[in-house]
Parts: C-alpha cells; structure tokens; sequence
C-alpha cells in the first residue's frame, strides 16, 4: 500500500500547485477541511506537547494545534517539499523547526514527539505500512498519532459515490478556484485509488498502535483518525 512509483509524479503535481493549495483543497473538500483538523486534533495535543507536523505543507495542521494551545506547543514541520516549507513562516506566532524529506526515512530519534500529525498527506506515502512504522518510532509512550485524510468508504454504493465526486465533480471545483493550474488536483483520484478501506486502514494501525479512534464523515468520504501507542 502506497503511492510507490506514482509519487514522484504527485510530488511534481504538489510542487506546482504551491500557490492555488490552500484555496482550492477547502472548496474541494466542502468546507469541511479546518472543521475535521479542529476535531482531530482536539483533547489529542495538549499544551507542553512536542509536535511534529508530518507532510506539514503549509503547517496546516500544527496552525490549528497551536491555536487550540494557545500558543504553548513545540512544532517541527516535516514536508519532502522545500517549497512549502517556505512559504510557512508568516503561518506562526514563532518560525518552528523545519525539516525535509519522506514519511520512510524520518530523522528524528526513538520517542521523541508526543504527537504526529498528518494533515491530508499520509495517502502521499511512498510506502503506508514503512511510513505508520516510522511514525509509531518517533511517538514516545502514549503518544498520539493523528489523522485527517480522504476516506475510502466501505460501503459498496458510498465508495462508488466518493470515487465519482473524485473524478468528475472535483476538477470542475478545482477548475472554477483555482484556473487552469486547478486542474492538476485531478491527480488526487490517483492518491485515492492506492488508498486503503477505511476499515483496512484501521487494521494496518492497530497492527502497532494499542488503540484507534476512527471517525467518519461525508458518507466515509473523509476520516478523523487519532491511533495512540
């Protein structure tokens, strides 16, 4: 389970969409976007926490850590795109640590982070099953490894309407915001059809985290994840 050979191409993909991302991935994702990283990251990040923000893009999902800690939270941002790492320094009340390069090689040691979060960017592993590996290594003991991320619903008929909204709903959205440049999100049904069930995705994390909260929304069409070691 990953992207293997195909993500040289979405990174290409990414690296172009750099000034359109934020605007186009609300309006694809109905809004729903800040909504579902309030709700994962929620009672899982507390003040105190040392953060890393996995496939941060544009820290995303550490903003909204930092704003529900007031503030009081260590961040490093971790993204394979240079890029965007650059463009998160107006994102913060104090420029974090940065770092570049992929969920298989992550170069922090043993427990170092009390959360990982993972923003609309673990789908864009490489490798899923090496990636949760190495995120659960650099979890110290009860840590809390957070999920927000297209959903691949279980449902026979929700997976269908999911993978139509996918291909043929979402390029015009995308179109319609973000102008012709919208058009390459089209390389996200790619993303999806690598990406497990949800209630594979499931067993993949209790494979070696002790317990998942897998939530649900927009017909199984997005996930909230929190798995804790």
């Amino acid at each position: 389970m990953g992207l293997g050979s195909y993500w040289g191409e979405v990174i290409e993909v990414l690296r172009q969409i750099i000034p359109i991302y934020d605007k186009v991935n609300s309006y694809i994702s109905l809004g729903k976007d800040k909504e579902h990283r309030v709700r994962g990251i929620s009672k899982r990040v507390f003040p105190g926490d040392l953060i890393l923000d996995a496939g941060s893009g544009f820290g995303n999902m550490s903003k909204t850590a930092e704003k529900i800690c007031a503030g009081n939270i260590s961040i490093t941002l971790f993204d394979p795109l240079v890029p965007m790492l650059k463009n998160t320094s107006t994102y913060f009340s104090k420029i974090p640590d940065m770092s570049c390069g992929v969920f298989e090689h992550i170069p922090f040691k043993d427990e170092q982070f009390d959360a990982v979060l993972c923003g609309y960017s673990l789908r864009d592993a490489i490798n899923l099953r090496i990636a949760i590996l190495e995120i659960y290594r650099v979890l110290k003991k009860n840590g809390r490894f957070v999920i927000v991320d297209l959903g691949k619903p279980d449902n026979v008929i929700a997976r269908t309407g999911v993978s139509f909204y996918l291909r043929a709903i979402l390029p015009i959205i995308a179109f319609t915001v973000g102008g012709r440049l919208g058009l390459k999100f089209g390389t996200l049904y790619g993303t999806y059809k690598r990406w497990p069930q949800n209630k594979n995705l499931k067993e993949l994390l209790l494979e070696k985290f002790t317990s998942v909260d897998f939530e649900t929304d927009l017909m199984g069409g997005a996930i909230i994840v929190a798995a804790y070691k």
